[in-house]
């Protein structure tokens, strides 16, 4: 045999793919608004889009029918946001705001909360005031997804959605971001230095007052969008966890040869003499070994096998000894000779 054969194994990998459910049993029954093409926008507006000072918006901004937008600059639309105007961008993302107001107005009621949404904790659901009257925050409101990031919050009005000065709207527990809809049937009013929480869906307009964080967007449908040295961020949105496991075993397939010796016969010029070999070349496989040693008359190690220390220095020790006895036989044999002379002379 002349190398040592490579076992090879295909890799193997196991993929297990699951979600991770969600402990709130409203949260698998309320199902997310599609904005489509309006999630593009920070803000949307359909009359004029008015900002003071330096407002900036991270997602696009947009105007349709409408043909006025004042305030950009100093205002900016960060990149990579667009700033559409009167074109079919625009429009399309208007048409497609429609179809998500609807959608959230249209909704079953979860709860009627109180027209005060100030210092309530909510877990995912549609909620309305009392008869779908007007709704107000003038404290912290708090959105609670219990574990589940796909949990979907929507607020319904009739009327108006007005916040105070340095109210909140706080999410917990992986409440998202873009999971929460505020469907407002007249105008939208955000108090100063306040920080508001997701998506406004309004039928007319919407005014952002001086300092306002939005995570979300402003989205009106027939009005204006005023603006005042506010900030919009992208809302954040990981509407599912989905856990990869995966386990990869790996074989590494390994084939050592090892070159056959070079062996040069030597000349046979009686019984004891020993082949000669190269000085790099490994032991001649014909040598004759002492008897009693264990090992075949003859017989070593086939070449190219991969073996260890080991094996080999009992072939140095198998070559030592058929040296010895080769030299010893010659010895012997050169001493009965030189006897026979001796008594031929005498």
């Amino acid at each position: 045999m002349t190398g040592r054969r490579g076992i090879s194994l295909a890799a193997l990998a196991v993929t297990a793919v699951f979600l991770v459910p969600g402990s709130d049993a409203n949260a698998a029954t309320v199902a997310t608004v599609p904005l489509g093409t309006a999630t593009n926008y920070a803000v949307l507006g359909a009359a004029t889009v008015t900002n003071t000072g330096g407002s900036t918006l991270s997602g696009g901004l947009g105007l349709w029918p409408g043909t006025s937008i004042t305030g950009f600059p100093p205002g900016q639309v960060l990149a990579p946001g667009l700033t559409d105007v009167t074109n079919g961008a625009a429009q399309q993302a208007q048409s497609d705001l429609s179809a998500a107001y609807l959608d959230a107005a249209g909704r079953p009621l979860d709860a009627t909360t109180t027209a005060d949404l100030a210092n309530l904790t909510l877990t995912a659901g549609v909620y309305a005031g009392p008869s779908k009257s007007a709704l107000s925050l003038t404290g912290p409101l708090t959105l609670d997804a219990a574990g589940d990031p796909s949990a979907v919050f929507i607020f319904q009005t009739d009327s108006t959605l007005i916040t105070g000065s340095a109210s909140t709207v706080t999410l917990i527990n992986g409440a998202q971001e873009c999971n929460v809809f505020w469907q407002v049937g007249s105008s939208a009013t955000l108090g100063s230095n306040s920080v508001f929480t997701g998506n406004i869906l309004a039928l007319t307009s919407i005014t952002v007052t001086n300092g306002v964080t939005v995570h979300g967007r402003a989205l009106a449908r027939t009005g204006a969008v005023t603006l005042d040295n506010d900030t919009f961020t992208t809302p954040t949105c990981a509407q599912t966890t989905t856990s990869t496991i995966t386990t990869t075993t790996t074989t590494t397939t390994t084939t050592t040869t090892t070159a056959a010796p070079t062996t040069t016969a030597g000349p046979t010029t009686s019984a004891g003499d020993v082949a000669s070999t190269s000085p790099s070349a490994a032991v001649d496989t014909t040598i004759t070994t002492a008897p009693g040693l264990g090992v075949p008359s003859g017989t070593l190690p086939p070449t190219g096998r991969n073996v260890g220390p080991t094996p080999m220095l009992a072939a140095l020790a198998l070559m030592l000894g058929g040296v010895a006895v080769g030299l010893a036989r010659r010895k012997t044999l050169s001493g009965a000779t030189a006897s026979q002379n001796t008594q031929s002379d005498s």
